[in-house]
């Protein structure tokens, strides 16, 4: 390896080209392999011969591309995309772990701007732009900013994700508005990057955005639930709020806790709404 690059995965499995230059490839078939990952180029070695792709051509790292029985025969694989060219891969180990450490590879220590809280519990702050810098793991991505604050945005508590065009220090550039919590308050984290480094970003996030999308089927009864803690009733107070029986709002709980909308905070009977218990709510308090 050359100067300065060290080995972050190193595994068996498969990969095939599905588009070269720009053109899909008729009926391409999965080739066995070595997959080797390093903070520098990616390499896929198989009975053919050896390719390497630099990190620095990657633009884009997605999920299912489905394009002939043989791809959609697996289930876990990632595509990976370098100017007009997708690759698929499927190492021979846990593709949750394999795909952070490619996020990692191509974000870890990258450079960006930051505006952390850009907006807190629905208020616009007056905060300035400060460089920080960028850790991915497999639970979220950690933003080191310059002056010393440090943000972790969970993955899995991600409410939204919007792309937009802003000025940022004076140029219009492509900023991240990445919604979550911090402790019990709604914030959002505005980042910015160059657009390559903002489309791999975004791309990881929006995968932390879709786990909270809606997406369960609940009664009118949950929904009223969730609107009331929504709503900043206490979850002790909800049979009292909303004149149900205490065992009845009990069995409730346990049936949201079970379904990823609430988490339990401590037994009989304290929850927090999680992310995408919040998107309900809020999604079915607009509908009233």
């Amino acid at each position: 390896m050359s100067e300065g690059e060290y080995k972050i995965s190193d595994t068996q499995g498969k990969f095939l080209q599905v588009v070269k230059k720009g053109r899909k490839l008729n009926d391409p078939d999965w080739t066995s392999g070595r997959i080797l990952l390093s903070n520098k180029r990616l390499v896929l070695a198989g009975n053919g011969g050896k390719r390497t792709i630099p990190l620095s051509e990657v633009d884009g790292l997605k999920g299912r591309y489905d394009v002939n029985q043989a791809v959609a025969s697996v289930s876990d694989y990632l595509s990976v995309e370098f100017g007009d060219n997708v690759v698929l891969l499927g190492p021979n180990t846990d593709i949750d772990e394999f795909e952070t450490d490619f996020y990692g590879a191509l974000l870890n220590q990258e450079m960006i701007l930051t505006k952390h809280p850009a907006v807190e519990g629905g208020v616009v702050q007056d905060t300035e732009w400060e460089k920080a810098r960028i850790k991915i793991t497999e639970e979220m991505v950690n933003v080191a900013i310059a002056s010393g604050t440090f943000v972790g945005i969970e993955l899995d508590d991600i409410g939204g994700v919007d792309r937009a065009a802003r000025t940022v220090k004076g140029q219009q550039r492509t900023v991240l508005e990445v919604e979550h919590t911090q402790g019990d308050t709604s914030v959002q984290t505005y980042i910015s990057g160059d657009t390559r480094r903002a489309t791999l970003l975004e791309s990881l996030l929006r995968k932390g955005e879709r786990k909270n999308e809606g997406g369960v089927e609940l009664n009118e009864v949950e929904k009223e639930v969730l609107m009331a803690l929504y709503s900043g009733v206490s979850p002790f107070e909800i049979p009292d709020f909303l004149g149900m029986d205490v065992d009845e709002v009990e069995s409730i709980f346990e049936r949201l806790i079970e379904v990823d909308v609430l988490e339990e905070v401590r037994k009989r009977r304290e929850v927090s709404l999680k992310t995408r218990g919040r998107n309900i709510a809020s999604e079915s308090i607009n509908e009233k």
